[in-house]
C-alpha cells in the first residue's frame, strides 16, 4: 500500500506513536521489568510476594489497556486492512485456499487445542512424578508457591491473555500496516515486541515469548477473532501460573515452604 498527499503526516504521526509505545515497552523491559524481577526473586515473605503481584496486575492492565486504547483511537480503520493484506500473502493465501470454507477456522483452532493439550497433558499425567519443572526461560520465581498467591497467578495470566493481546494482535499491527503497508511486517513487528516485553526472563524466555507471538498471530489471522487468541493466551499463562503450583501441591501451603525445584531452559 502506497501513500501520498494528505497521508505523509498521518504516516508520521503513526510511526511517532509507534517510536513513542516501542520505546516505552523496550525500555522498560530492559530496566525497569528486570529491575523489579531481580529484587522479587529475593523475596521470601508471602505477603510481599502478593503485594508485588498485585502492583504487577495493577500496572499491567493500566499501561497496557491505556496504550491499547490510545493505539486502536489512532490506528483502528486500518485493523481490517492488515488481516486482509496478511491473508493476501503467499504463505496465509495458500492456506486459506486450500482450506476452504469453514476449515481453516476449524484448522486453526484444531492447532490450538493440540498445542494446549501437549502444554497441560503431560503436566498432570506427570504429577505423581514431578520432581522438576522444565519452564522457557527465567520464570521459576513467578510460579505462585502459597495457596494466597493462586489467585493472582490467575489475575496475572487472564490479564495478560486480554491485555496483551488486544495490544500486540490488533493494535499494533494496525498501526504498523498504517505505517508500512505491509500485513506480514506488521504482525511480524508486533510478534518481536511482544518477544522483546519478556526480557527479564532471558534470552531463552524472549525467543520463547516471540514464536508465541507469531503463533498468536497465525490462529489470529486463520480464525479472524481476536477472542480466540485472547483465550489461548490466557490459558498458556494459566497452566505456568495456575495448573503447574497446583500439581506441585501448592493448594495445601499456607505459607512459603521448599517445593520441587523448577529448571529453566538454557
Amino acid at each position: 500500500m502506497e501513500y501520498s498527499g494528505e497521508n505523509d503526516s498521518v504516516q508520521l504521526a503513526l510511526l511517532s506513536l509507534l517510536l513513542v509505545i516501542s520505546g516505552v515497552l523496550v525500555v522498560r523491559a530492559s530496566n525497569r521489568d528486570r529491575r523489579d524481577y531481580r529484587r522479587f526473586k529475593k523475596l521470601k515473605s508471602t505477603r510481599k510476594r502478593q503485594r508485588t503481584f498485585a502492583k504487577w496486575l495493577r500496572e499491567s492492565f493500566f499501561l497496557f489497556g491505556g496504550m491499547t486504547c490510545v493505539v486502536l483511537l489512532a490506528a483502528y480503520s486500518f485493523v481490517p486492512l492488515v488481516t486482509q493484506d496478511a491473508l493476501a500473502s503467499p504463505p496465509f493465501a495458500w492456506i486459506v485456499s486450500s482450506l476452504t470454507g469453514g476449515f481453516a477456522t476449524g484448522f486453526a483452532i484444531g492447532a490450538g487445542i493440540a498445542v494446549l493439550a501437549l502444554l497441560i497433558v503431560p503436566v498432570i499425567l506427570l504429577r505423581k512424578h514431578l520432581q522438576e519443572v522444565p519452564t522457557v526461560g527465567d520464570i521459576a520465581a513467578l510460579l505462585p508457591r502459597t495457596r494466597g498467591e493462586l489467585i493472582y497467578g490467575a489475575g496475572l495470566a487472564i490479564n495478560a491473555g486480554v491485555v496483551e493481546e488486544l495490544l500486540f494482535r490488533l493494535g499494533l499491527p494496525a498501526l504498523i500496516f498504517g505505517i508500512f503497508g505491509n500485513g506480514l511486517i506488521a504482525f511480524g513487528v508486533a510478534s518481536l515486541l511482544f518477544g522483546l516485553l519478556h526480557i527479564y526472563q532471558g534470552l531463552p524466555g524472549v525467543l520463547g515469548a516471540t514464536l508465541l507471538g507469531i503463533l498468536f498471530s497465525v490462529v489470529y489471522l486463520l480464525t479472524g477473532s481476536i477472542v480466540v487468541v485472547i483465550v489461548l493466551h490466557a490459558v498458556i499463562d494459566l497452566r505456568a501460573l495456575v495448573l503447574i503450583p497446583l500439581v506441585r501441591g501448592v493448594w495445601r501451603v499456607h505459607q512459603v515452604a521448599k517445593l520441587p525445584k523448577v529448571t529453566p531452559a538454557s
